[in-house]
């Protein structure tokens, strides 16, 4: 593995296939080029992962007017969210613990976190465990933002993926939920059972898309035609699917890879996109009294051919 102290991003995941290792995530073969890295490939993403509608909340009475990444939304936290930051980082035999400390004000938020992550790879198992520790409450959530590619030359649309959910949180034009949340069954957004993208999404138009996890591990799968699997738990209540559809070349890639459209999937555990405006949707503000935790395990495997 290759970890950056830029934005924690995983810069590389290289997984046994047979008498030869694949690249298990997508990614740049230059660690400089990821200071502009628009599709925020591998990276923790926050304070808030996802959208923020009109970049804007409102906590005990005061508004917060925040940095707006997407229009006027906020997007992963921000043009200066913690993806773009250089985190202090530690290594040892078998992890690597990356702290950063965002100030009071950071892109428009309160108060002044402590951030940490631990990013551990124990055999086939890697695990983030991500913790922040505030000085008054202010809404933290957030996201681990690999692209899945599983050593697939020819893209992910024939993967076959299952996510544990029933249920989504549609969207409006802007890509923000509405408030809903309604079942998937019958829909081209209905994974309980394990299917392609191509055969749920004939017409190619993509997902990116919140799903509400059912209690149960794993909450996601992926298995690809090389026989490699991948298993996903988390402690997240969604997962966001995007297929990757407007990935473009922006840099050049790792060795053996191509990046463009459907190329990995990216499987984002986190709170529903915009709670902070949105009661139904939870609570995500993090207090001095209740520390923020999340942890994240991803499995790879040799399953069989499909």
């Amino acid at each position: 593995m290759t970890i950056l102290n830029l934005g924690c991003i995983t810069q590389e995941w290289r997984v046994p296939l047979g008498d030869q290792q694949v690249s298990a995530v997508l990614g740049y073969a230059n660690a400089e080029d990821y200071r502009h890295n628009p599709a925020f490939m591998g990276a923790i993403v926050g304070r808030v992962a996802n959208r923020i509608r009109d970049a804007a909340f409102q906590l005990d009475g005061q508004s917060y007017a925040l940095s707006a990444n997407e229009g006027a939304h906020m997007l992963h936290g921000g043009p200066l969210g913690l993806s773009q930051r250089f985190w202090d980082m530690e290594a040892d035999a078998g992890s690597v613990l990356l702290r950063l400390r965002s100030e009071d004000g950071d892109q428009g938020f309160p108060g002044t976190v402590d951030f940490e992550v631990r990013i551990s790879l124990n055999g086939d198992r890697l695990t983030y465990d991500m913790t922040a520790a505030v000085d008054r409450p202010t809404p933290i959530a957030l996201a681990q933002h690999n692209y899945y590619a599983l050593g697939a030359s020819q893209g992910m649309q024939g993967a076959s993926l299952q996510i544990n959910a029933d249920h989504t949180t549609p969207t409006d034009a802007d890509m923000i939920p509405n408030g809903d949340i309604t079942p998937v069954s019958g829909t081209r957004f209905d994974f309980a059972a394990s299917r392609s993208l191509h055969d749920a999404d004939p017409d190619g138009q993509g997902y990116d898309q919140n799903y509400v996890l059912n209690a149960g591990t794993p909450a996601a799968r992926i298995q690809t035609s090389n026989g490699l699997c991948l298993e996903l738990e988390t402690d997240q209540p969604g997962l966001q699917l995007y297929s990757a559809q407007h990935l473009s070349r922006v840099h050049a890639p790792l060795p053996g890879q191509e990046h463009g459209p459907y190329a990995g999937l990216c499987l984002e555990p986190q709170t529903f996109p915009n709670a902070i405006n949105t009661a139904s949707f939870g609570n995500i503000i993090t207090t001095p009294d209740a520390p923020y935790h999340q942890r994240l395990s991803v499995r790879i495997f040799v399953q069989g051919p499909q």
